[in-house]
């Protein structure tokens, strides 16, 4: 089914001018069965993008505007009295979606961020001590203001690293913002010309299908070895966790899924390195002093280890 990625590709671009490469990232993301972090200023196009996959995916959308007042249970849900039945019934919270966008997250207190750990890693909210699934497939999009805007603070650490990959919108080019302007003549919203392309159901089967993506064992060495160079940088206070090893194993494999493959090349971890690692690492405080930048680190990881020959 990976010709459908085309197509979900060319829809979405309907709505984000001039952004192929976030595009791509966002799906392999979603391909991975991960969750996605993006991070930037206001009104570049972070909630549209999102609203876009959930309509060209066929999936259940479901937002949460997030605020210091919003709470725990808004997001899990909560168990009222039924007086009918005299027992406490369940009523689901906001999360119970196929893709569920956490907007400006990082607005949050830190209690209620924390309720979305439990349903990234494992799929389920527990409340009251009953557990509860949450409808497959299940993607979380985030999005947060940079750090030091107005109103923020810093997502924890093991948050984070739920985040398969972390990707930045930025400011349109000056051809791209007419385009923008141009497509939303007299009123219209591109958002609504955005056809269903598939199913949840056919997503769990791409999904599925990305999974059994051939990863030699060349290609695991190489994703190892980049990985253990982030552990031992000289410039990084903390590398890469197991998680994200297994993350960039998946956005490789999606990655050359969309492009037609049902095998992993190189050219594949290295064009998810930089949005899979760079939210996961820190500076050591040198580092920050002479104002290195993690992005630059990881690109010369990259070139420090010599990709397998395929």
């Amino acid at each position: 089914m990976s010709d459908k990625t085309n197509e979900i590709i060319t829809e979405i671009k309907k709505v984000i001018c001039g952004k192929d490469y976030v595009i791509l990232l966002a799906l392999a993301g979603i391909l991975s069965g991960g969750h996605v972090l993006i991070e930037d200023v206001p009104g570049v196009g972070k909630t549209t993008m999102a609203v876009a996959f959930s309509r060209a995916m066929g999936l259940d959308y479901g937002r949460v505007q997030f605020t210091p007042d919003v709470l725990p249970s808004d997001i899990t849900g909560f168990s009222v009295f039924d007086k009918r039945t005299q027992s406490m019934q369940y009523q689901p919270g906001s999360i119970f979606h196929n893709l569920f966008l956490a907007d400006e997250l990082n607005r949050a207190s830190s209690r209620t961020q924390s309720a979305l750990l439990e349903a990234m890693e494992e799929g389920q909210v527990t409340v009251d001590g009953n557990t509860y699934a949450l409808p497959k497939p299940f993607t979380v999009f985030a999005t947060q203001n940079p750090s030091g805007a107005s109103g923020t603070s810093l997502l924890p650490d093991s948050q984070m690293d739920r985040f398969a990959i972390r990707i930045s919108m930025g400011y349109p080019s000056a051809t791209d913002e007419k385009a923008m302007l141009e497509s939303r003549k007299e009123g219209f919203n591109p958002i609504s010309a955005v056809r269903r392309l598939c199913s949840a159901m056919e997503l769990s089967m791409m999904q599925d299908e990305v999974s059994r993506v051939f990863v030699s064992d060349e290609m695991l060495d190489y994703i190892i070895a980049l990985v253990g160079k982030t552990r031992t940088h000289k410039d990084l206070e903390r590398g890469a966790s197991p998680r994200a090893t297994l993350a960039l194993t998946s956005m490789a494999r999606s990655y050359a899924y969309i492009f037609h493959r049902n095998y992993v090349i190189p050219g594949d971890v290295q064009a998810v390195f930089g949005p899979v690692m760079c939210h996961r690492l820190l500076l050591t405080p040198e580092a920050e002093v002479n104002e290195l930048k993690i992005d630059e680190i990881a690109k010369a990881i990259l070139k420090s280890v010599p990709a397998p020959k395929v």
